[in-house]
Order: structure tokens, then C-alpha cells, then sequence
């Protein structure tokens, strides 16, 4: 099977999604590219999660005050599974994209704004990191070119591969940003 290609960059993930689904240049509330299934909703935790990240992490107040996710993106990477540099510019708000890792380490490269390619650094994001991005970086390239196999901490519930759950505020009608019309 071919992996997907989105906006010209490769991926070899598995995604679930939940609050809003998202596929290439939008958002829905249903898996129409899937089954056609309602998206679950965005549990409790993570939003509480995603609440105190960018405060956790020393981002500015103004990026903390009112940010509260509204969509999470959850990946599973294998052991060979990749994402090629993209932006995450789909969503109407440009508030702080977070992401928490789980199981085997991965190199992230985080990039600039406007192109795929140079300069950008790779990070060594392990099992527990969180990773924000916002302000001025909250349209930087990135991607993971490497996950690294039998990194994942005892006890993590991953036996191989990684997750990572990425927590966005998409700014559209119905999310505490943007309440929806009556």
C-alpha cells in the first residue's frame, strides 16, 4: 500500500482524530474521507493537557490566555514510519500547536516558514517530551524523518513505535475561540 501524501510531503502513519477530522485543506465533524462516522469528541484530559502546555513550556501570555484545543491528531509511528516536512495551516486560529510523545524517541525536525527545506534543526523528542510551537514558529516546517525502535521506556504501554498527540485550537464555528452561530 502506497502511504498517503498530503500537500506534497509523505507519511507512513496510522491517525486517529478526535474533536474535528481533519483531511487535506479542511475540517469536518465527520470521517468523510473514512467511514463517514461523527468524530469522537476531544476528552477532558488532553484539553487540560493542551491548557497548560504552552504556559508549561515559557511561551508568552498572550499565547496562553486563551488557548484551549479543540482537535487532537493522535499518530501512531512504527518502527520505519516517517512524516515529511509540512505546515499546519489548515486551522482558521494560529494558536500553539502541542505535542506529547509517547514510546520510542523520534527525531523532529523543526524547520522555518518558508520553505522545506534549510535551515532547520532536528530534535530528539523522547517518550514524555512535550513540544509547543507558537507565535512567530507556529507555521514552521516539520517533521519526523526517524523514529528511533527500543527507546520506549518500561511501563509506557507501547511495546514498539511511538504515539504522539498533537493538540490544536482550530479557531472554527462551535470551539471556545469562535462560539458557534445560533
Amino acid at each position: 500500500m502506497r502511504a498517503p501524501s498530503v500537500r506534497g510531503h509523505r507519511m507512513s502513519v496510522q491517525s486517529v482524530r478526535l474533536g474535528w477530522h481533519w483531511q487535506p485543506y479542511r475540517y469536518s465533524r465527520h470521517a468523510d474521507d473514512a467511514n463517514g462516522a461523527a468524530v469522537l469528541p476531544l476528552p477532558p484530559w488532553p484539553v487540560r493537557l493542551g491548557r497548560r502546555a504552552p504556559h508549561d513550556t515559557g511561551h508568552p501570555a498572550q499565547h496562553v490566555a486563551r488557548y484551549t484545543p479543540d482537535a487532537a491528531l493522535v499518530n501512531l509511528y512504527d518502527t520505519g514510519a516517517h512524516l515529511g516536512m509540512h505546515q499546519d495551516h489548515d486551522e482558521v486560529s494560529r494558536a500553539p500547536v502541542a505535542s506529547l510523545s509517547i514510546g520510542d524517541a523520534c527525531t523532529t525536525r523543526f524547520g522555518n516558514t518558508a520553505t522545506r527545506t534549510k535551515p532547520c534543526t532536528d530534535l530528539l523528542l523522547r517518550s514524555g517530551d512535550l513540544f509547543v510551537f507558537g507565535g512567530q514558529s507556529r507555521l514552521a516546517y516539520h517533521g519526523v524523518p526517524r523514529i528511533h525502535p527500543d527507546t520506549a521506556p518500561a511501563g509506557c504501554g507501547l511495546a514498539a513505535g511511538r504515539v504522539s498527540i498533537i493538540l490544536r485550537n482550530t479557531g472554527l464555528p462551535g470551539t471556545p475561540d469562535k462560539p458557534a452561530p445560533r
